[in-house]
């Protein structure tokens, strides 16, 4: 028992969190989380969730439980954004980009926007982040600023247009970067009266 307490807290410690599951996976069995929470050794985040208890997290904290629990999950718009300091907006949701026929997670904390995406949705204009020692994936920046287009009836037409302003005045996008992915999310043309105001 000893050394499998080693081995989890080794994982925790690499990993910025653990889940139940994947210790079930390598033989590890559920009461060594047990134990080493009642120890102290462990912290509980959430289900089937665990971290070290001197782990630090920052801001982006809850996307990195979300990530972990949900690795193929993609984070996404409002969510995105904040992650590429883009927005003044501070979502109380994690926006979550899944695929079309998934389930839904059901999490009790943090609250989820869910997204369905296509599979070339979540294939395309996807970057690793590492946070909080959690590997996450999000939206690159001309893919979360067409997205936003794309949702505009579920985030604002003035958050589509601050991250477009916001993205195209710090140098983070090229015009073709916007113009491929407003192709591949059939916005090209709502975004077009935009993108030529900012030639």
């Amino acid at each position: 028992m000893a050394n499998h307490h080693e081995h989890v807290i080794s994982l925790a410690q690499q990993n910025g969190l653990i889940r139940s599951r994947d210790l079930e996976a390598q033989g590890v069995p559920r009461v060594a989380l047990t134990r080493l929470v009642r120890l102290g050794q462990l912290v509980r985040i959430g289900r089937g969730l665990y971290g070290s208890p001197d782990r630090q997290a920052s801001e982006h904290g809850a996307l990195a439980e979300v990530a972990r629990k949900y690795p193929q999950s993609i984070i996404c718009l409002l969510s995105a954004l904040r992650v590429h300091n883009l927005t003044t907006q501070a979502p109380f949701e994690v926006w979550l980009g899944i695929p079309n026929k998934a389930r839904a997670p059901n999490v009790d904390y943090p609250p989820l926007r869910i997204i369905r995406f296509s599979d070339s949705s979540l294939k395309n204009g996807i970057e690793e982040h590492v946070i909080d020692g959690v590997a996450v994936r999000v939206t690159n920046i001309a893919k979360t600023v067409t997205d936003c287009f794309k949702f505009r009836n579920k985030i604002g037409l003035d958050v589509a247009l601050e991250a477009l302003q916001e993205a195209w005045a710090g140098k983070h996008v090229t015009m073709d970067e916007l113009w491929h992915y407003a192709a591949q999310s059939r916005v090209a043309n709502v975004m077009r009266p935009y993108m030529e105001s900012l030639r």
